[in-house]
């Protein structure tokens, strides 16, 4: 039996965003899942998880298969389009297999039956929270460099870029807007990610500004390395 501790451990600055049309199921599943999750979205179609996850990205999507408008298929086919790292478990019931294949084509590999086994799912969760964590603190134990390409290199210990060996001045601004998408590589932070983390650290700023503040930073960096993802956020990728 799985110890609901244990998966605490990983999800607890975790966000979740179950999509459900089943309105009881929805709200109870949703209870649940705020044991365990910083932050719990919920939406009763694919085409509102969409506008939610345009919004604000979760780190894990539970979504249904058979819903209105848009299906978990579809759903699961344009956040893939976004990013296709992105943590997802589907809910599938028995008469749903034509849906299988499809979703196993995107890279889907966590299933989880209808009706819902609460072990079940809290082994779904425990294995998809324990790889996000996994991969973030491995980024996070590596060497304080992160090497944007064979040229420019952000020294995070420091708060210092270095292009063709040398130091490239930054405001303070431009720190902390690198520092933040620089924590975990080709993650995608949307705005109110970054709001929220220039509140955190006592400084504020406009969605306006965020956009001119990109502009300007994108004059220092390498071409190609600082994304925009449209309607989303942005993201660092690394070009070597």
């Amino acid at each position: 039996m799985i110890n609901s501790k244990d998966i605490i451990e990983y999800t607890k600055n975790l966000s979740i965003l179950f999509v459900e049309d089943d309105d009881e199921l929805r709200i109870n599943t949703a209870e649940i899942l705020k044991n365990f999750f910083q932050k719990v979205e919920i939406a009763c179609n694919g085409e509102e998880a969409m506008e939610i996850y345009l919004k604000s990205p979760s780190d894990i999507i539970l979504t249904d298969i058979r819903m209105p408008k848009v299906n978990g298929v579809e759903l699961t086919k344009n956040i893939y389009d976004i990013n296709d790292k992105q943590a997802v478990i589907v809910l599938s019931a028995h008469d749903e297999s034509k849906y299988l294949l499809p979703l196993i084509n995107l890279g889907i590999e966590q299933f989880i039956k209808k009706p819902i086994d609460f072990q079940e799912l809290l082994g779904a969760l425990l294995k998809t929270s324990r790889q996000i964590v996994d991969v973030e603190l491995h980024q996070r134990a590596q060497a304080s460099q992160v090497i944007l390409d064979d040229q420019c290199s952000y020294d995070r210990d420091n708060k210092l870029l270095v292009y063709n060996n040398e130091k490239i001045y930054l405001t303070k601004y431009e720190i902390l807007f690198i520092h933040l998408i620089s924590t975990q590589i080709e993650k995608v932070y949307s705005n109110e990610d970054i709001v929220e983390y220039y509140i955190e650290s006592g400084e504020n700023i406009s969605l306006q500004n965020i956009r001119k503040l990109v502009s300007k930073l994108r004059k220092k960096l390498p071409e190609g390395v600082l994304e925009s993802i449209y309607g989303v956020g942005y993201r660092l990728t690394l070009k070597y």
